[in-house]
């Protein structure tokens, strides 16, 4: 069951390109997209984390950390290590928030999937049970014995069963 962006288009609004573009998502995809679109903070924070995630951040740090250690600051580079310590506490930061996002996601995920599973059990129960009545109808129809109320086909065989027969 999934939801089409084209049938919602006030989505278009609040959803990340790449999941726009993907086609059909799983509803809870849909959801988490959207509740993290529409908090400025988380948008914040997945566009760092996106960024500190890719080859260009470390390119560009190669550069920068070369160049501050060539042109900027003497040896041994009082103020690069600093630096660097304060963006590795930041960017902990911002991997601890992707992982609490992606915990987030997976438990409605899981919900969700358990609701289903949920749903799905009770249906093939009831299914089950509906087999079960129509095996009997079709079992007293072809034997010719009605069985009584609250038993099964097999009971009802041996209750009209004749005396002295094996199944007495």
């Amino acid at each position: 069951m999934s939801t089409s962006t084209a049938a919602t288009p006030h989505l278009s609004s609040v959803l990340p390109k790449h999941i726009l573009t993907s086609g059909d998502h799983h509803p809870i995809v849909l959801a988490e997209a959207k509740r993290r679109a529409a908090s400025v903070q988380l948008r914040i924070a997945d566009a760092v984390t996106a960024f500190a995630g890719s080859m260009r951040f470390v390119y560009l740090h190669a550069v920068v950390f070369a160049a501050w250690m060539l042109f900027f600051e003497p040896s041994p580079w009082p103020t690069l290590t600093l630096v660097v310590s304060l963006e590795a506490i930041f960017l902990s930061t911002f991997v601890m928030i992707g992982q609490n996002r992606q915990a987030g996601f997976q438990q409605a995920k899981a919900d969700h999937d358990f609701r289903m599973s949920d749903q799905e059990l009770l249906t093939n129960t009831e299914l089950t049970r509906r087999v079960h009545e129509l095996t009997k109808e079709i079992h007293a129809h072809i034997v010719g014995v009605t069985p009584a109320v609250g038993t099964t086909a097999d009971t009802a065989t041996v209750a009209t069963a004749p005396l002295g027969s094996p199944t007495s």
